[in-house]
């Protein structure tokens, strides 16, 4: 029996099976590479799913959180940090927030989407406006703007006053905009969906229509954010502010952490002392990681990386001309490589035991968010290998 096959069955009988069975168990990682407990080497094009910005043991990450572990790990928010305030002032600074605006730090994108949730209930008005192809995170109340059915169903009825309208449609949008609703969420790139990016104009258009019906718009920067696309956030890239945002996956580098970010004075006072709250939300641990994550991005020049890298690939693989592929969709390093058959699962398989991770995100859709240090060198071998994976998963 193989170590992977050997603890996997320890898995099966000591942990809950809502992941189903996983492929692999990842001893170590390096760069953009991780191995398996047997020893075999990955090129991780998935990178935790947009989570680790900087890739595996990254030694700015490594170096911050060891020396925080050896100052203070952990202190109750009746106290701050350095750290907490440092990340806070650096986040803020990154989005080009206007005076008067915050940050409230969580340990994940679906509390983030709560703190969200409860910023947008806190202007009278309970309706929130969702996309259909949404992912906000599975907790109950992120689980009502999730659009898919399969994930809502089981634990139905959710949080009431949620509309969802087409992505995309901002004729749809102006339609649902009635006085009952507070807000309006929106994924700026929708990962989970398939990679989708909405219409040229869409966010601008959006950001129009809240503001004439004194709606909040929030977006939803959970997986397009810090760095992912090329900017700090997706949002920038429209010229747009909007009320608000969510942040988590790429802002630890691997660490949990996420936050709310409130944009300008009167948005920022809707949550007063004592209407939210978390125990581990922006510990000085996290926050070493999210400043030594925001501080390498800058110093190494990784949001030009994305774009020129995932530009690169984007044509290598429209070049390949080949049958199978039809386009590749997403900006940066958030790419998703459409299909003409349904054969994207059997495609990342393959792909796995030709030691590269990708994601079948959708049954055509290859989606890829490695990290942003990768090269274009290391994506040419996915490139290079990619057309023998599609003719042996078609065959």
């Amino acid at each position: 029996m193989t170590a992977n096959a050997e603890l996997l069955g320890r898995y099966g009988d000591s942990l809950l099976g809502v992941f189903g069975t996983p492929a692999l168990v990842i001893e170590r990682g390096e760069g953009c590479y991780v191995w398996d407990a047997d020893g075999k080497r990955y090129l991780d094009l998935l990178a935790g799913i947009a989570v680790n910005a900087l890739g595996h043991n990254h030694p700015e990450i490594v170096g911050a959180v060891s020396k925080q572990v050896g100052e203070v790990v952990h202190v109750s928010n009746f106290f701050t940090t350095r750290a907490q305030i440092g990340l806070a002032e650096a986040l803020l600074k990154a989005a080009g927030a206007p005076d008067g605006s915050r940050v409230f730090f969580t340990n994940s994108g679906t509390e983030s989407m709560e703190a969200a949730i409860k910023l947008a209930r806190r202007t009278g008005r309970p309706g929130i406006i969702a996309a259909q192809g949404a992912f906000h995170g599975r907790s109950t109340g992120a689980l009502a703007l999730t659009a898919k059915a399969a994930y809502r169903e089981p634990f139905e009825p959710l949080l009431p006053g949620v509309k969802h309208i087409p992505y995309g449609d901002a004729d749809a949008l102006a339609g649902a905009l009635t006085p009952e609703v507070g807000a309006v969420v929106l994924e700026p790139i929708q990962g989970e969906a398939g990679v989708i990016e909405p219409p040229e104009g869409y966010l601008q258009r959006v950001r129009e229509l809240t503001r004439m019906a004194g709606v909040l718009m929030i977006v939803d920067e959970v997986q397009t954010g810090i760095g992912r696309t090329g900017d700090w956030f997706a949002f920038q890239s429209t010229g747009i502010v909007p009320d608000a945002i969510t942040i988590a996956k790429g802002l630890g580098g691997g660490v949990p952490i996420g936050a709310l970010m409130t944009f300008g004075p009167e948005v920022s006072a809707l949550l007063q002392p004592g209407m939210h709250g978390t125990t581990f939300g922006g510990n000085p641990l996290a926050c070493a990681a999210g400043l030594a994550v925001l501080a390498t991005i800058t110093r190494d020049g990784l949001l030009e990386n994305a774009i020129r890298v995932g530009d690169a690939f984007a044509a290598a693989v429209v070049a390949l001309e080949h049958p199978l592929i039809c386009g590749v969709r997403g900006r940066g390093l958030l790419r998703g490589i459409s299909l003409t058959e349904p054969i994207a699962p059997a495609v990342a398989t393959l792909a796995r035991d030709a030691g590269f991770i990708v994601n079948p995100v959708a049954p055509d859709t290859l989606r890829l968010a490695p990290p942003l240090i990768i090269t274009a060198a290391e994506l040419t071998t996915f490139v290079d290998a990619l057309p023998a994976l599609l003719d042996a998963a078609a065959a």
